[in-house]
């Protein structure tokens, strides 16, 4: 089992929290090691405890930039470096204080990954989302990250013109709160159009991994067993004990304080959101109590818990299934200025 992951960064809202650990939690070594045994061609079929070892360091989470010019600093700030970081970790990658940086975009987590030939490393990045977003294309956000990935690795991995040099990378995306659960691959191709000649380079530089999670918790089945494990993980709608349950006994996963705390605390987190909609009288049982809840929520609350969702990254769709209530009322409530 990994070492224990960092003590999460306090965020100044419940939102940021949320995310927080999210990311903490995805960013324990069992658990990528799932991801891996289920993405990477090379460890399919493996135990992922016995994939472990192959992460090296402590994955960066949060911390590395993704703006030009920023990933790949090699300097890091006196005192940057933990006392508990090993030899093995990562280093090159930029970690300057997030309020030295205020507002820049990272990566959610980057690691570096050891091949079964002991020579081989592969780079990879994995980024969560609670639902495949609508003002942009999810598959071309994913294709900025991963040019932003290879682009850094000059100066850092290699140097000059030794482009042989270049390690292969992965960027995995978690999509939460899909229709269906899914798992597609998205690769470099060759298409020869006149002639066959032989092009010197490798096609399996940038791989990008698209994972879909469905709202409902798969059945635990062989070929949803990496959607089973992130549904329960980063589920809305489980009670702490229930995810614990599925971690540690389905999975052999045991469960240390860190994780324990982690889950219990973005479960506090999301339950927090769901009282503040009881004290506004929202989540009543009968159709004409929610109606009289939505007259007086105005008044206790309820609207800042509806937003809160909302913000947080909520479709309007699953907030009207939390709180029992139709969507067209949601959205009026976190999109007033577009009622009459």
């Amino acid at each position: 089992m990994d070492a224990s992951i960092k003590e999460s960064v306090k965020a100044s809202d419940k939102e940021a929290q949320y995310d927080e650990k999210a990311k903490k939690l995805l960013g324990h070594k069992i658990i990528l090691a799932y991801i891996l045994v289920n993405t990477v061609e090379e460890f399919q079929g493996m135990n992922p405890k016995d994939v472990v070892k192959y992460i090296e360091g402590e994955p960066y989470i949060s911390t590395v930039p993704l703006d030009p010019g920023m990933t790949n600093t090699k300097e890091r700030k006196e005192g940057s470096i933990k006392e508990t970081e090993t030899p093995e970790q990562v280093i090159g990658l930029n970690t300057e204080n997030s309020e030295i940086n205020e507002g820049m975009i990272r990566f959610d987590i980057v690691f570096y990954v050891r091949m079964k030939d002991g020579l081989t490393q592969i780079i990879v990045n994995i980024e969560a989302q609670k639902e495949e977003p609508g003002k942009y294309y999810i598959l071309n956000r994913a294709i900025f990250y991963i040019g932003r990935i290879v682009s850094s690795q000059k100066g850092r991995d290699f140097v000059k013109s030794e482009y042989n040099k270049m390690k292969r990378v992965y960027s995995i995306w978690i999509c939460m709160n899909m229709k269906e659960n899914s798992l597609t691959q998205i690769y470099l191709a060759k298409k020869d159009i006149i002639g066959l000649h032989d092009w010197k380079g490798d096609l399996e530089l940038l791989n990008i991994i698209m994972i879909g999670i469905a709202e409902n918790l798969p059945e635990k089945e062989e070929n949803y067993e990496l959607h089973r494990l992130l549904s329960a993980l980063l589920s809305s709608s489980l009670e702490a004990e229930e995810k614990l349950d599925i971690i540690e006994k389905e999975y052999d996963i045991p469960i240390e304080d860190d994780i324990r705390e982690e889950v219990e605390e973005m479960c506090n987190l999301s339950q927090g959101i769901k009282e503040k909609a009881f004290e506004g009288g929202y989540l009543m049982g009968q159709e004409e109590g929610r109606e009289s809840g939505y007259a007086e929520g105005k008044q206790n609350g309820y609207a800042e818990a509806i937003c809160m969702m909302y913000k947080s990254g909520l479709p309007i769709e699953q907030i009207a299934g939390i709180i029992k209530m139709s969507a067209d009322k949601v959205n009026e409530l976190v999109n007033p200025d577009l009622m009459d």
